[in-house]
């Protein structure tokens, strides 16, 4: 049976890997070829990158923005998870709603539109001008400031769901036994609610991480030169540079570094899940 089953997920499973493959897997290769000198097989283009002051401030800013992205984007997203998490189904259906509503909209959209709340004469400013009686201009665009907030927007969602679900699987009776104990709330949290949210917590934070360092929208946008990220680098390059050996290299580099952390969060799911069988075993 369990052979049986295993066949009929290769035949369902197998053209869809092979379309991905021929898809993805063969212009991958290209652009390390390309990284490589081609033919000459040379690794000068990423000696030049790791000389050249404008990759590492680059990389420097994508790590920055990408880990302060990260922790906005976590903190918020779980207070919005455990608030949903508390609500009736009913009401949470509603919420939910609202909070997918971001990811109805085109990032680019969203991008213009921060610039429109954001700007020195954007709603923000304007609101403070007014409330103050003086002019006021605070700088929350094309700036660091103003690519963290995109991104903890366009972000958020991905990490409301997994800390929901993190949140609702936690049986009722630990938070019923622990009041009977005499826990107060603050002990429950730290001990129960926090503890067993972390899977949650880690799948949501690896995957907002791993999609920020590919942002390229919201950067260009949002952002200034100072502000450039690794995507943004790689536009740089293949559009004004027409440097194509440069730009094949940041994008295996960027690749590599997303590699960095799918491996740790693989291997996290991968103990969890043991856990989980040795559990119910």
């Amino acid at each position: 049976m369990l052979e049986k089953n295993s066949k009929a997920a290769v035949a369902f499973i197998g053209p869809m890997v092979v379309a991905s493959v021929a898809i993805t897997g063969l212009p991958l290769l290209y652009i390390i070829y390309i990284s490589l000198g081609g033919a000459h097989f040379t690794f000068d283009a990423y000696a030049k990158l790791f000389g050249s002051a404008l990759f590492l401030q680059s990389v420097a800013t994508t790590i920055k923005i990408s880990l302060i992205g990260t922790l906005a984007s976590l903190m918020l997203g779980w207070v919005i998870a455990l608030h949903l998490a508390r609500q009736t189904p009913g009401r949470r259906a509603i919420y939910t709603i609202l909070v997918l509503l971001p990811m109805w909209t085109s990032v680019l959209v969203k991008s213009f539109a921060f610039t429109v709340i954001l700007g020195r004469t954007g709603i923000i400013n304007s609101f403070l001008s007014w409330l103050l009686g003086h002019t006021i201009a605070l700088p929350m665009i094309l700036n660091s400031f103003g690519v963290i907030i995109g991104m903890i927007n366009q972000f958020i969602p991905f990490v409301v769901f997994p800390v929901l679900a993190s949140l609702l699987a936690i049986d009722s009776s630990l938070y019923k036994a622990a009041e009977i104990m005499g826990a107060k709330p603050p002990r429950i949290f730290w001990t129960i609610t926090l503890p067993l949210s972390l899977p949650g917590v880690i799948a949501g934070g690896f995957s907002v991480v791993v999609m920020s360092l590919g942002m390229f929208i919201i950067p260009s946008l949002l952002g200034s030169g100072k502000d450039s990220m690794l995507a943004n680098l790689v536009d740089f390059y293949t559009r004004e540079v027409l440097d194509w050996i440069a730009a094949a290299a940041i994008g295996v580099l960027l690749l590599l570094m997303v590699l960095l952390l799918t491996i740790p969060s693989l291997w996290i799911r991968h103990r969890n899940a043991l856990r989980g069988v040795a559990s119910h075993g």
